[in-house]
């Protein structure tokens, strides 16, 4: 078995939040297990249960799938996660197969365990834009190793579809997923330089094994799990090959692997063979999913896909396959084959933000090469029409005709040299007999070249008018019609010009802004000075000691203030219904003496309340201080 781990490496470094152990082997199968091992991995794109996939690539060339694995606490958007789950409970729970039945409502559980905002009302839902999965395990299955995938392609003896057998030499040593709009295209990489180009026929679905129960780590605390182990077994030799021409009600949710469609081979050329065979790297571009880079000891090439299956399919388009094409891209071929070590010893494709595409390779001179890839015109030949000239007729035949003036026409007549004439007889006259003679032959020769030059012109000319008519109103229409996208394109700059214009005002906004921000006096902060740090450490004392003993003081003389002043007045007034003459002056001195009291009461108390107002200020500043 193979172990296949996930770390969490903001958590724990060192333990594995997932682990899977894979077995591709069953028991008992004669296939040599020591020379198989798993090459590469990659995890799937944003499209259905793909995302929630992982694909493991041998050194076979065999492909199998485990699905679903999330990362404990990784957001995914929740128009995907609801699609999949509605999915589910359409065309599994309503089926009316049982095994569907069973898989549907086992990956219905684990999306609602998984995402519990599933669960919630229909109210509640419409706020959200992502969801974070929930650690979750279900206790009585585990993950199937979904595998190996049969590859089928169409056999032109009786266009029907066939297993594939492999042509590549060598043993596997890359692996690419790739999502292209509709369809999920694998690479894989072999050591004898060549590319194994698959599409999966069919949508990947979720599978687990039961009776494997998985083993899981938990906090004893709140019981959350923390995270688990399992055994993966492929279930393979169990399952049918699955037939495109079958309805859906007998393939969807039955738990059947995804066949692959085989797209193409390429072969990469390239310049010299090692004994261990080549090592190539594969990077999809970030802009333009259909182009692939590979990198190599030969340097880096960029293949395009021409032809996908579904995405076709989808848009409507009725195309003949067309194999990729190959571009090299950047060179590092060495010149004498002295050494077989590429100067190329990384390599990574970006995008920015202007809609560019770039390649940054790594030398192994401790340099960095940058490249600007082109993207607008590469898949020009999907999109243009070829049946430009053939819906219209006059077109065709303007294509498919002479050329208007013929080549001889347009070399000019010929020139034939004037024959030599004797010094004797250039005094001849024009009316003598050796006159008139040579004035025939002369005319003779101007007739012959040019007035029959000049009828051939006009015949031309006369002949192809109709012709040039077409050309000269189609080259009007033509040009109308660049005039009509002029005035479109001067209409959309206002727009473009206002929008630039309001970018580059937001712009100087934010950088008054950030102006602003660096001015402000929290930003340069200056030492305290020797009598602040006395002052500092004193408040820091005051701060847990003295500052409750006034709180506590004040709230103390507070108390005594309000019962000294209802005793007073409780006191006055029994003197008052009472009126003794007698005791007067008593009453009159003990209410001097209270006022008295009362006070130095309130002197006390306002001059704590202002000694607290003092430590609090002082308490702020140094907060803010820090």
């Amino acid at each position: 078995s193979f172990l296949a781990r996930i770390f969490n490496l903001s958590a724990d470094v060192l333990q594995p939040e997932q682990e899977y152990y894979l077995q591709p082997l069953q028991p008992g199968r004669s296939r040599n297990a020591a020379s198989l091992c798993p090459v590469d991995f990659s995890f799937g794109g944003d499209h259905l249960w793909d995302r929630f996939a992982v694909f493991v690539c041998f050194s076979d060339g065999s492909i199998y799938i485990l699905c679903p694995i999330v990362p404990f606490g990784s957001v995914y958007k929740w128009d995907s996660v609801l699609e999949i789950y509605n999915d589910a409970n359409t065309l599994g729970l309503e089926s009316t197969n049982p095994t569907a039945v069973s898989n549907s409502s086992r990956a219905v559980s684990w999306l609602e365990a998984t995402f519990p905002e599933l669960s919630s009302e229909a109210g509640d839902r419409e706020n959200i834009s992502a969801v974070k999965a929930q650690a979750h395990a279900l206790f009585d299955t585990s993950l199937c190793l979904q595998g190996p995938l049969q590859r089928i392609q169409r056999n032109r003896a009786d266009e029907d579809f066939a297993v594939s057998t492999g042509v590549s030499e060598g043993r596997a040593i890359g692996f690419l997923y790739n999502l292209v709009s509709k369809d999920s295209v694998l690479v894989t990489a072999w050591t004898g330089g060549q590319l194994q180009i698959d599409a999966l026929a069919d949508e990947i679905q979720p599978l687990w094994t039961l009776g494997s129960a998985p083993r899981l780590r938990v906090n004893p605390q709140d019981h959350q799990v923390l995270g688990l182990a399992m055994i993966c077994e492929s279930i393979a030799h169990h399952l049918p090959v699955v037939k495109l021409d079958e309805p859906l009600d007998q393939t969807v949710w039955l738990g059947h692997p995804p066949p692959l469609l085989r797209l193409a081979i390429v072969d990469l050329s390239l310049p010299q063979k090692r004994e261990s065979g080549y090592h190539i790297l594969m990077f999809a571009d970030p802009l333009l999913p259909e182009r692939i880079y590979c990198l190599h000891e030969g340097g880096v090439d960029s293949i395009v896909l021409h032809f996908l299956p579904f995405t076709n399919q989808s848009s409507g388009k009725d195309e003949t396959v067309r194999a990729p094409s190959v571009h090299p891209v950047l060179s590092t071929c060495q010149v004498d084959n002295t050494t077989s070590v590429s100067p190329l010893c990384g390599f990574v494709a970006l995008s920015d933000s202007f809609g560019y595409s770039w390649i940054v390779g790594a030398m192994s001179t401790q340099e960095c090469i940058v490249l600007e890839m082109k993207t607008w015109d590469l898949l020009l030949p999907l999109q243009v029409a070829t049946d430009y000239y053939a819906k219209d007729k006059e077109r065709k035949d303007m294509n498919n005709a002479p050329d208007i003036i013929s080549k001889e026409l347009l070399a000019g007549p010929k020139v034939v040299p004037v024959p030599q004439v004797s010094p004797n007889l250039r005094s001849v006259a024009a009316d003598s007999i050796e006159g008139r003679s040579m004035l025939h032959q002369y005319f003779k020769l101007f007739h012959e070249n040019y007035v029959e030059y000049a009828h051939k012109v006009y015949f031309e000319l006369e002949h192809h008018g109709p012709q040039m008519k077409r050309i000269i109103d189609d080259q009007l229409a033509r040009l109308s019609e660049a005039q009509e996208k002029l005035v479109r394109v001067k209409d959309k700059q206002a727009g473009l010009d206002d929008r630039v214009k309001h970018a580059i005002h937001q712009h100087h906004t934010l950088e008054q802004r950030l102006k602003d921000l660096r001015n402000l006096p929290g930003v340069h902060k200056k030492p305290l000075s020797r009598a602040e740090r006395k002052f500092k450490s004193e408040l820091d004392q005051l701060m847990g000691v003295e500052l409750d003993a006034l709180h506590s003081s004040i709230e103390t003389l507070k108390a005594r203030q309000r019962r000294y002043t209802t005793q007073s007045s409780k006191d006055i007034i029994s003197n008052q219904r009472r009126k003794i003459p007698g005791r007067s002056h008593a009453l009159d001195a003990q209410m001097s003496q209270l006022k008295s009291s009362l006070a130095k009461l309130s002197l006390i108390n306002s001059e704590n309340a202002k000694k607290v107002k003092v430590v609090e200020s002082s308490l702020r500043a140094h907060g803010s201080g820090k």
